[in-house]
């Protein structure tokens, strides 16, 4: 029997993913090509920000549906930009729009979701030098929005992204690292747990927890561990994002 599209976008991701250590992946800064990124945009009006967690939870909803899109299963623009990516370092840069600039980048091609009160787009990877213009101009950085109070916002019964928030990240870091968490955690799944949550919309909850109770989640049966090589933020080496696939009880 023949595989679909899903089920071969999720093969991709699994078998690109692994055990596969991203910081061995070369990138040679005179050969532009080698350093590739997927880009996130997140959308932050100045009027009604979205809260914190819904942005980091779309975000990262985003860049999985980007990964197990059916056209990341099928050969094509879509598969290639992918393909360049997961064969190389895994970046992601995140960019604030709002208003035009958000409406603007609908059209490239890319996942949008909305979660709660916020809205993300993640896009099909490409060479850094190779961003869409309507992309490259919106800004990286002053993308930071208010920690939340987690103790108020139930827990659902749903893959869940720990954050450490004892490494104080900006939104935008922090919705990279819950992307690269989202990513991991799919391939990781068997191709019927992804497809089962797939068909949720990737439904997930992230949450920040402090040092502590981030160790515990860590230790967790079946924990997938993020791993930042430092480039911002965060020194080399720091565990940024636990996922699980259900909330620690």
């Amino acid at each position: 029997m023949s595989k679909d599209a899903f089920a071969i976008a999720h093969e991709r991701l699994s078998a690109y993913c692994g055990d596969r250590n991203w910081k061995r992946d070369p990138e040679d800064p005179d050969d532009p090509s080698t350093i590739q990124a997927m880009q996130i945009v997140l959308n932050l009006p100045k009027q009604d920000p979205p809260a914190r967690n819904d942005v980091l939870a779309a975000a990262a909803r985003a860049v999985v549906g980007v990964c197990l899109d059916d056209r990341a299963g099928e050969d094509g623009a879509f598969w290639e930009g992918l393909k360049n990516w997961y064969g190389h370092r895994i970046r992601k840069v995140a960019r604030r729009s709002r208003n035009s600039g958000w409406t603007h980048v609908q059209n490239l091609p890319g996942v949008t979701v909305t979660h709660g009160t916020a809205q993300a787009r993640a896009f099909v990877p490409s060479a850094v030098s190779e961003v869409d213009p309507l992309i490259a101009k919106l800004q990286i950085g002053n993308t930071d929005l208010p920690q939340v109070d987690y103790a108020t916002i139930p827990v659902r019964d749903v893959p869940t992204l720990y954050v450490d928030r004892d490494l104080t990240m900006s939104a935008g870091k922090a919705a990279a690292q819950v992307g690269h968490a989202s990513m991991l955690l799919a391939a990781a799944m068997t191709e019927e747990e992804a497809r089962a949550w797939a068909a949720t919309g990737f439904d997930l909850q992230v949450r920040g927890v402090d040092a502590a109770e981030f160790a515990r989640c860590c230790a967790a049966e079946g924990a997938v561990l993020v791993q930042d090589a430092g480039f911002t933020e965060v020194a080399p080496n720091s565990i940024t994002v636990c996922a699980l696939r259900r909330p620690l009880s």
